[in-house]
């Protein structure tokens, strides 16, 4: 069951602990290259606040950007602030997602969110914890898969792994960690089992990790498509 108070403490958890990082960086920092390919950190701590403010819009009805364009254009425009200026964003626009989680709401109704995905408002905050925890991962500033707490490795492979599940281009795939975590995933011919460390299945799976540290049997590592 989603909890999704629970999920909105875990949020702000991890979006201070994303600020405390970032406020070590400075404007030099700032503007050079993330791990995502062609962004910036700039271009990751804009993504999280017009994320969080898109996500405002989603609890309430709206649509969650006005288009793919307009999204891409407001993260490009923000992308080159100085430090200060991106810090207080984040900060501004997760206090506004927390305001907007605060009131009575139906946790259970169905929400749009970009390309016609539709969810559960209850998984929202778990949406946004991904955001900030992953996304804190890819700054390249000292915070690791490795540092994320265990309920947020478990609970986001069980997410991925679901969302490949039934593809006939991805082989029917067993996932397990020395932890005792064990997830399926794929639809296609064969039987593949991959087994490593529960951070690096993630990154696998999140598209944050090549794979090379996974054993497999049955067949080589599976190609997944991207996110």
């Amino acid at each position: 069951m989603i909890d999704h108070e629970s999920d909105l403490a875990h949020v702000h958890e991890a979006t201070e602990k994303l600020l405390a990082s970032a406020a070590s960086l400075d404007d030099a920092a700032v503007a050079g290259p993330s791990r995502l390919p062609g962004w910036t950190r700039g271009h990751v701590l804009a993504h999280l606040a017009r994320n969080a403010d898109a996500l405002v819009n989603v609890l309430r009805g709206l649509p969650m950007y006005a288009d793919a364009a307009t999204r891409d254009a407001d993260i490009e425009r923000d992308a080159g602030r100085p430090l200060a200026a991106q810090l207080a964003d984040v900060r501004a626009s997760a206090e506004r997602l927390r305001d907007a989680a605060a009131g009575p709401a139906d946790w259970s109704r169905t929400v749009e969110l970009r390309n016609g995905v539709t969810d559960s408002a209850s998984r929202i905050p778990f949406r946004r914890w991904v955001e900030v925890a992953l996304h804190h991962v890819d700054l390249g500033i000292g915070y690791e898969l490795e540092d994320l707490p265990e309920e947020f490795t478990a609970r986001e492979t069980a997410f991925l792994a679901d969302r490949f599940t039934g593809l006939d281009t991805v082989p029917a795939t067993t996932l397990r960690s020395p932890g005792g975590g064990t997830w399926t995933t794929g639809g296609g011919a064969g039987g593949v089992v991959v087994t490593g460390p529960a951070p690096e299945l993630l990154g696998w799976l999140a598209g944050r990790r090549d794979g090379t540290a996974l054993k497999t049997e049955g067949g080589p590592l599976p190609t997944l498509p991207a996110l």
